[in-house]
């Protein structure tokens, strides 16, 4: 059965650094795989095409996705950026894809960064359903932004997936979508 799973996720944070730099370290792939759990950049195949790869191990489920993203906007001016991302499960039972546009705003002495990110999703990880994606998604998203903001503050960054919070994700993701 090829399952497919569409889902939608909109996500705001603030940052107390101020938009040139919040931009500077948001549009540097180097510097955002770092506070992306699982992420790592392969190649820079030049300067908006980068192939990456991303390990997810969440309950019994692992995945792990080698692909491209590339950069198809990158506005300075209007601190506006779109990434688009194709990736395939190594072991070729599915894939993911996902468009994610970026604004910045600058707001009480920091900047605001709005995201959303359209995700379609193909094979296992998909048959866990859009509730228990979400969830996950959830908790990798605000993993990245305390890293992102830990590496903005000149801190170390913690790129390992935290598995423990990914399974509690899991557990209250399963049990929700059992009730009636």
């Amino acid at each position: 059965m090829f399952v497919i799973m569409n889902t939608t996720i909109t996500k705001s944070f603030h940052v107390e650094h101020s938009i040139e730099d919040v931009w500077a370290n948001l549009t540097n792939p180097e510097k955002v795989v770092a506070c992306v759990p699982g992420a790592s950049l392969t190649e820079k195949v030049d300067d908006n095409n980068f192939k990456g790869a991303v390990q997810l191990k969440f309950g019994p489920v692992k995945a792990s996705y080698g692909g491209l993203v590339t950069f198809t906007e990158r506005d300075a001016a209007t601190h506006k950026m779109t990434l688009k991302g194709t990736g395939t499960d190594t072991k070729g039972k599915g894939g993911a894809e996902m468009v994610m546009n970026g604004k910045l705003a600058e707001k009480d002495g920091g900047t605001d960064v709005n995201v959303s990110m359209e995700m379609s999703i193909t094979g296992m990880l998909a048959q866990l359903g859009s509730r228990l994606i979400n969830d996950v998604s959830n908790q990798v998203f605000d993993q990245f932004v305390n890293n992102f903001k830990a590496q903005l503050a000149g801190k170390e960054v913690d790129s390992s997936l935290h598995a423990g919070s990914i399974a509690g994700s899991m557990i209250k993701g399963i049990i929700g979508g059992k009730k009636s």
